[in-house]
């Protein structure tokens, strides 16, 4: 089992599918990898040699950021927002869509799946008079 950026490749899928288990590596980003590296990216991560999956970790873990590297900085960035105090700091304090979505409906998600209708909170009756 390869293990990449503290993450455990998937033995039985193919290389290029088992680097997006790797936060921060799309599907295009692997197969850009693979295809730097001469890689074929139809092999299993199990068939692998051992010289390419050290090729393969050194260029992720040195070239892109990725795992805890990547959430730290997106933290950072909203961090920065919310102290900033603009418009989409505000919107990502509140807990609320932040690039323009509506916010009467479709935004379940966010706010959660509480029904304000009329009859949705309701409980049966106990018995019939």
């Amino acid at each position: 089992m390869i293990r990449i950026a503290g993450v455990n490749i998937p033995d039985e899928k193919c290389i290029d599918v088992s680097l997006t288990y790797i936060y921060g590596v799309g599907l295009s980003t692997s197969r850009k990898i693979l295809a730097d590296l001469n890689i074929d990216p139809a092999v299993r991560a199990k068939d692998m040699t051992q010289k390419d999956s050290n090729k393969l970790r050194d260029i992720i873990e040195s070239d892109y950021s990725v795992e805890g590297e990547l959430r730290h900085e997106r933290k950072m960035n909203v961090r920065r927002l919310k102290e900033v105090g603009c418009y989409r700091g505000s919107r990502h304090q509140k807990g609320l869509p932040v690039r323009g979505q509506r916010t009467k409906t479709n935004n379940r998600t966010v706010r959660g799946n509480k029904r304000m209708t009329a009859g949705s909170g309701r409980s049966a009756a106990a018995s019939k008079t």
